[in-house]
C-alpha cells in the first residue's frame, strides 16, 4: 500500500489543496484522453492527409488500446515502489514525446508507432491518478473523488475531441497534436509543483509481494470482466461517433463539432449530478445509466434502419447522442471505485487491472466496429452496442455478487 508521507489534514475532504491536486489529476486525465482519442474527431483529416481509408484510422484506437491493455499489470507491478508522483509524471514526460512524434509523423505507421509510446503509459497514468485522489479523502467519499478526476474525461468530450476536430477541419490534424503536447508539458510542470510525493515504503512493497495475486479476487474479476464487455459495446459505435452524427443523425459540419461538445457537456453534468449518489447508491446509479445507454443506442440503430432524414428525426438523433455522452461518461468510474473497493489493500493493482479490461474493451470495440463499419453498416454496429450494454446491466442486476458494496 503506498503512503502519503504528507497527508492532508483530515479536518475536511474537500480542503484548497485536496481541490488543487484533484485538479491536477483532472488536467492529466485530460490530455491522455484527448490524445487517445484525437483520431476520433481528426479521423477524416488523417485519413486524407496520409492516403489510408477511414477504417484504417479507426484502427489507431484498437491499437492503441491492445498496447495499453498488455502494458498497465506490468508497469504497475514495476513501478510499485515508485512515489506516485514520479509515477504519474513519468507517464506525462512519455505522452510529450510521442505527441512530438506523431505531429511529425509523415506516414501512417510512424504516427501508429508515436502513439504506442503514450499508450504504453496510459493504463499505468489511470492506474495512479485516480487511487491518488481516492486516497485523498475518507473511504465514504472515494466515489465521489474519483468522479472529481474523471473530469478531465468529460472536459475531453467537451473541449479536447470536438476542439481536435474543429482545428482538424480547418488546419490539419498535426496542429490539433501539437496542442496536446503543449498541453501535457503544462499539465506536467504542475504536477511537479502542486502534488504530494506520496512515496512508498519498503515494508508497503513487500507486502505488496507477498499478497495473494487478485486473480483470486472473485468481485473484482467479475466487475472487470462486465467493465469489458461494456466497453466493447460503447467503442463498437463511439469509434465511428463522427460518422453516425454525420449520417445517421443528419448533422455535419460546424454543427457536428457542437454536438460533441454536447455530448461532453452531458457527460460533465452527469458525473456532477451522480457524484453523491455515486457513493450513497452506487448500484442504483449505475443500472440507471446502462439502461439509458443501452436505449440511445437502440434509438440511433432505429433511425438509421428507417427513420432519419427528417426534422423530427434529427432531434430524436440529437437527444439520443447527448444521453449517450451522459451516461457512457458517468459510468465508469462508479466502476473504477467499486474495482478498488474490491480490494482495499491494494487499489493500485486493482485499478490496474481495471483499466486493463477496459483497454481491451476499446481495443475489441474498435475491431469489431471498424469490421461492423466496413460490412454490416452503422444500423448493425448500434445494435451490436444495444445489445452488449444490455448484457451487462443484467449482469449488475441478476449477478450473485454485490459488485456495488459501499463501504463501512
Amino acid at each position: 500500500m503506498t503512503v502519503d508521507v504528507a497527508s492532508p489534514p483530515r479536518s475536511g475532504p474537500w480542503t484548497p489543496r485536496v481541490a488543487l491536486a484533484l485538479s491536477v489529476l483532472a488536467a492529466a486525465a485530460f490530455v491522455y484522453v484527448t490524445a487517445e482519442i484525437m483520431p476520433v474527431g481528426a479521423l477524416p483529416a488523417i485519413a486524407a492527409d496520409l492516403r489510408v481509408s477511414e477504417a484504417v484510422v479507426g484502427t489507431l484506437l484498437a491499437s492503441y488500446a491492445l498496447v495499453a491493455a498488455v502494458s498497465t499489470v506490468p508497469l504497475v507491478r514495476w513501478t510499485a515502489a515508485w512515489p506516485r508522483r514520479r509515477t504519474l509524471m513519468f507517464t506525462l514526460v512519455c505522452l510529450t514525446i510521442s505527441q512530438l512524434i506523431s505531429a511529425l509523423a509523415p506516414t501512417f505507421a510512424v504516427l501508429a508507432l508515436g502513439r504506442i509510446l503514450c499508450a504504453l503509459t496510459h493504463g499505468l497514468m489511470w492506474s495512479v491518478i485516480a487511487p491518488i485522489g481516492a486516497r485523498m479523502v475518507p473511504a465514504t467519499h472515494a466515489a465521489r473523488a474519483t468522479m472529481a478526476v474523471y473530469v478531465g474525461t468529460g472536459l475531453a468530450l467537451v473541449v479536447g475531441s470536438p476542439l481536435t476536430a474543429a482545428l482538424s477541419e480547418r488546419w490539419g490534424w498535426r496542429p490539433a497534436v501539437v496542442a496536446i503536447t503543449v498541453a501535457a508539458v503544462i499539465v506536467l510542470i504542475a504536477a511537479r509543483l502542486s502534488l504530494p510525493q506520496m512515496a512508498t515504503t519498503a515494508e508497503a512493497v513487500r507486502e505488496r509481494r507477498r499478497r495473494p495475486a487478485n486473480h483470486r479476487n472473485g468481485r473484482l474479476l467479475t466487475m472487470c470482466g462486465l467493465t469489458l464487455v461494456g466497453v466493447t459495446g460503447h467503442f463498437i459505435s463511439y469509434t465511428y461517433i463522427v460518422v453516425i452524427i454525420r449520417d445517421t443523425v443528419g448533422v455535419s459540419g460546424p454543427n457536428l463539432a457542437w454536438l460533441l461538445a454536447a455530448y461532453g457537456v452531458a457527460g460533465l453534468a452527469a458525473m456532477g449530478a451522480l457524484a453523491r449518489p455515486g457513493d450513497r447508491r452506487p448500484k442504483a446509479a449505475t443500472v440507471g445509466c446502462l439502461a439509458g445507454l443501452s436505449l440511445a443506442f437502440a434509438v440511433l440503430a432505429g433511425l438509421g434502419f428507417g427513420g432519419a432524414g427528417t426534422v423530427p428525426a434529427m432531434l430524436i438523433g440529437i437527444v439520443a447522442v447527448i444521453a449517450w455522452g451522459a451516461t457512457a461518461t458517468a459510468v465508469p468510474p462508479m466502476l473504477q471505485s467499486a474495482a478498488m473497493r474490491h480490494c482495499p489493500e491494494d487499489p493500485d493493482e486493482a485499478s490496474g487491472l481495471y483499466v486493463a479490461a477496459f483497454q481491451v474493451g476499446i481495443m475489441a470495440g474498435s475491431l469489431i466496429g471498424g469490421l461492423l463499419f466496413e460490412h454490416a453498416g452503422e444500423v448493425v454496429m448500434l445494435t451490436a452496442s444495444a445489445v452488449l450494454v444490455a448484457g451487462v446491466l443484467a449482469g449488475v442486476l441478476i449477478g450473485r455478487h454485490n459488485l456495488f458494496a459501499t463501504p463501512q
